[in-house]
């Protein structure tokens, strides 16, 4: 039988009930019709997740006893993968997001880069925007099984990006070696251009910075099929997709 899963923050927790927020109570209580004494299962998004019953449910909030701490529906990759993408206009970040949760990355850095193809107003924007690509990456780790829901962070810029901890990999249209040629790693720092792609001098910086420049064959992808393509392989590698 499938997992009837919902989501709840670590801070909704207590030693023997967690409490579901508005919008996961309704989906409870009006989709799925479920009944206090229904079995369901619900993760905190850090890795954890718990069988549990239903107790209660209210107009805006759902209470839930807990049975037992349970193996998450899906395991998480060993490949630690924060995913830098350049800014895309559109709904094209929102698929990266999307497919990359999927995916089983663990972070993903949105970057400010010469080319990239969309400009924030402000703070308000960025925090506007993050929001929306936290939401997106909870329900694709919900949808997918996994009890962690990767990190989108605030916009950063290019060079802030090449101090992240972690083995480098920038990802260009030219001028870079094989993927084959990357040895073991178990923390990858992955950066992907916009569809201007890279300028020169940040394939410069990135490479003073030991980051290793790969170019995938000969086709030109679009940067948001170049990031799940990407990402794929990376997995494929250094995590677990088989």
């Amino acid at each position: 039988m499938t997992r009837r899963r919902f989501h709840a923050p670590p801070t909704a927790f207590t030693e023997q009930t967690v409490t579901l927020t508005a919008d996961e109570a309704r989906h409870l209580r009006d989709v799925l019709r479920l009944k206090p004494g229904d079995e369901v299962y619900v993760f905190d998004g850090r890795g954890r997740e718990f069988q549990c019953s239903v107790s209660n449910t209210k107009r805006d909030s759902a209470e839930l006893r807990i049975e037992s701490e349970v193996e998450p529906a899906k395991p998480e990759s060993r490949l630690q993968l924060n995913l830098c993408i350049a800014l895309l206009k559109g709904e094209k970040f929102d698929l990266v997001v999307q497919k990359a949760t999927e995916l089983g990355v663990t972070k993903v850095t949105p970057l400010i880069t010469r080319y990239a193809d969309i400009h924030l107003r402000d703070a308000a924007d960025a925090t506007k925007r993050v929001a929306r690509w936290q939401r997106i990456a909870l329900e694709a780790a919900k949808q997918s099984g996994r009890a962690f829901v990767p990190e989108i962070s605030l916009p950063l810029a290019f060079a802030a990006a090449l101090e992240i901890e972690g083995s480098g990999v920038m990802f260009s249209e030219r001028g870079g070696e094989a993927l084959e040629n990357l040895t073991g790693a178990s923390s990858i720092t992955a950066l992907v251009g916009s569809e201007g792609g890279w300028s020169d001098e940040e394939i410069d910086a990135a490479r003073a910075r030991d980051f290793h420049v790969v170019t995938l064959g000969g086709r030109i992808l679009r940067a948001e099929t170049a990031a799940i393509a990407i990402t794929t392989l990376l997995q494929h590698r250094f995590g677990d997709l088989r």
